[in-house]
């Protein structure tokens, strides 16, 4: 699936939503990659909001937030560190 995800990024980045849409109508697509598909087009508020739906929907993935490095780009907002804190992973 993370492969799907980078190379939506890459190759159809106008249309990554879309595509994602349309995947999740075949198999299951977490908020989390949602999220990832946002920061890739640079819109970060969407990032943080799938996020937050990904923290409530108990995403596996959200494991590594702390050290996925596709995810730098947010670690300097404050959203970030208290999604770290309410995770109990120390910022």
């Amino acid at each position: 699936m993370r492969n799907i995800v980078q190379s939506t990024i890459f190759k159809t980045r106008q249309n990554s939503p879309l595509f994602l849409k349309d995947l999740s109508k075949q198999e299951y697509v977490s908020a989390y990659d949602i999220a990832v598909i946002y920061l890739g087009l640079g819109e970060k508020d969407q990032a943080f909001a799938w996020l937050e739906r990904a923290y409530e929907e108990r995403c596996p993935t959200l494991e590594f937030l702390k050290v996925e490095p596709s995810l730098d780009p947010l670690r300097s907002d404050p959203r970030f560190a208290d999604l770290l804190r309410r995770m109990n992973l120390q910022p």
